[in-house]
Formats: C-alpha cells, sequence, structure tokens
C-alpha cells in the first residue's frame, strides 16, 4: 500500500548519545524535543513526540513541528555529505506536502540524498506516524558554504 511504511520500523529506540552530539550543534533539536536515532551520509533518522505545547487547534501536531523536525534531518544529512572543504550547510528551499494529522504518538523521520553536490544537497525526508502511515514529505535543498 502506497504511504504506509512497516510499522516495525517506528519500534527503534532513539540514541541519546547521538541527539546530545546533533543538539550541542543546533540547539533548536533541543527547543522542539527531536530524539536523533541514526545517521550517516545514506539515511539519517529521528522522531519528535507529540505534545499539546506542539499543537495547533484540535490537538493537532503544527506543521511548523513538522517541518522542524524535517528540516534538522535534512540538515544533518547534508552536514554528513559535505565536500572535504566545505565550512558547513544551510536551508536554501523547503517544499512540504501534508497528507494526514498528527494527534499523538510520535512523527518518525526518514532523511534520504537526493543529489550530493559541491555546491548543494538535496535531500527527501519522509514523515511517519506510530502506525507507519506517510504524513508529510518535505523536499528540500542545502547550499554548500
Amino acid at each position: 500500500m502506497q504511504g504506509v511504511r512497516d510499522s516495525s520500523a517506528m519500534d527503534e529506540a532513539p540514541d541519546p548519545e547521538l541527539t546530545a552530539q546533533i543538539a550541542a550543534a543546533a540547539p533548536f533539536v533541543s527547543f522542539l524535543g527531536i530524539e536523533m536515532i541514526s545517521a550517516s551520509p545514506h539515511e539519517v533518522r529521528a522522531r519528535l513526540a507529540w505534545s499539546q505545547a506542539k499543537c495547533t487547534a484540535g490537538g493537532i501536531l503544527n506543521g511548523g513541528a513538522l517541518m522542524g523536525l524535517a528540516d534538522n534531518l535534512g540538515g544533518t544529512l547534508a552536514f554528513l555529505n559535505l565536500p572535504e572543504d566545505a565550512r558547513g550547510t544551510a536551508t536554501i528551499e523547503s517544499k512540504t506536502n501534508f497528507f494526514a494529522a498528527v494527534r499523538s504518538g510520535y512523527v518518525h523521520g526518514i532523511a534520504r540524498p537526493l543529489h550530493t553536490g559541491r555546491r548543494t544537497i538535496v535531500v527527501d525526508t519522509e514523515l511517519y506516524d506510530d502506525d507507519g502511515k506517510l504524513v508529510a514529505r518535505v523536499t528540500q535543498t542545502q547550499a554548500v558554504l
């Protein structure tokens, strides 16, 4: 079925050491409460817990929180794919499609590279709920600085 992942992949445990390392470089990770699961140049995984403080009307997780999760995953993936002489990365474009509301549990994010070049890195991030249903998809371009 399109738009639904194997929900067993949603049971991965967060990595506190990786979370602390990423949060030290990008404090917004702590502000949002993102929990990092794994990170490699080929794939970055993390999750974000639903909370009332991150909601819009009706108890729906705010789209900005979802975009914040995706942006941090994309930035981490881009950083792991930077050329040797690069100084860093910054988001220069981001497009989000929302497919379903999140009213409880966690949002699970998986970011993968679409293009890793010398000037830009393009990342595809999929966000799923606890049932493995696709709730959003984000494509972003990261500048190589």
